[in-house]
């Protein structure tokens, strides 16, 4: 007899059930959400399981990591499409969404998601603190010209390491404001401090990375494009083909065909969004500023913004370098201007 698990993870424990190849419930239970604990749980069945299944989020990862570990056939189960057939659900509870996901790996109608290796992981995890401490300090910066604007202080155009200077210029003689200056100035220099190091670590990473040197021989691509990039495809064989990179990261448009419907929309902006902004970031660089060795990508693009838009344009080009950025990981090579 063949059995599934379907597992639906929380942050302390996680909704278990198993079911054979007839659908019939064999054990439900609550169980840890540990790695550990749900392989001691499982195993203690005295089955073997064909699959089990978890739903992409924030643990699952981690959990799904470490059930592969030790012999599990563990799956990670798309959220959208989880959702989807979840859908007809009149009653939604953690025992009924653990029943469903053991249904989906019965009935293989799943769409599984590809689990990133450790050091893909702690390479975003460094991207994703970078943004975190930029934007705070935007917001500071943000904060503090606001606050001058109501005493009619302009703080006006000037250059990162100019900011500070301006601010106390304005605030000065004010002794509340400056007060109040000091603070938010302090705060913004130690977040600079910290972005500053970040910025350090990640270009080491970068040097030190073979694939991210590949891609930086790219025009428009620095360090933390490429860094961005590498981490969210991790594994180049994982796609079957170059061109449905675009598609993975949601920069091809949407199509509805029924009958005598046919409409092309805008973009799905599916995928992973931060890969979205920066192949947008590389392509604008691109078609804005004057680079070396992108001829024939930049001429291909003003073709297109002439016929359809400026942003359009940056939009086609970002789709074209994912593809062409994929292929170079997939074969090793760097860049070769046309």
């Amino acid at each position: 007899m063949t059995y599934y698990a379907g597992i639906d993870v929380s942050l302390e424990s996680a909704s278990v059930c198993v079911i054979d190849a007839a659908g019939k419930t064999i054990r439900e239970g609550k169980v840890a959400s540990e790695p550990e604990a749900l392989t001691d749980w499982l195993m203690s069945l005295g089955v073997s399981l064909e699959r089990v299944g978890l739903e992409a989020g924030p643990l699952s990862q981690w959990l799904h990591a470490g059930l592969r570990r030790m012999g599990i056939a563990a799956e990670l189960l798309e959220t959208r499409h989880v959702r989807r057939a979840f859908e007809i659900m009149t009653v939604k509870t953690d025992r009924k969404d653990a029943r469903g996901i053991a249904d989906l790996m019965r009935m293989g109608w799943f769409r599984p998601v590809h689990c990133k290796s450790l050091d893909a992981q702690e390479t975003r995890a460094m991207l994703t603190a970078r943004k975190l401490v930029q934007k705070q300090v935007f917001e500071v910066e943000s904060s503090l010209r606001g606050i001058l604007r109501g005493f009619g202080l302009k703080v006006g155009k000037t250059t990162p390491t100019r900011f500070e200077a301006r601010v106390q210029e304005l605030v000065a003689g004010h002794a509340n404001l400056e007060r109040i200056a000091s603070s938010l100035l302090a705060t913004r220099a130690v977040l600079r401090r910290e972005f500053n190091g970040f910025e350090r670590q990640l270009r080491s990473m970068a040097r030190n990375d073979t694939r991210a040197r590949l891609l930086m021989s790219t025009p428009g691509v620095g360090t933390i494009v490429a860094l961005t990039y590498a981490s969210a495809i991790d594994d180049p064989s994982r796609f079957t083909s170059s061109k449905t990179v675009g598609a993975h990261f949601g920069l091809t448009p949407k199509r509805y065909q029924s009958g005598e419907t046919d409409y092309t929309g805008r973009i799905s902006k599916l995928g992973d969004a931060s890969v979205r902004a920066a192949l947008y970031e590389a392509a604008h660089v691109i078609l804005t500023k004057p680079l070396k060795g992108c001829t024939a990508l930049k001429s291909w693009a003003m073709r297109i913004a002439r016929r359809a838009g400026m942003s359009k344009a940056k939009v086609a080009l970002a789709r074209k370098l994912a593809v062409i950025m994929h292929r170079m990981l997939a074969d090793g090579t760097t860049f070769k201007a046309a």
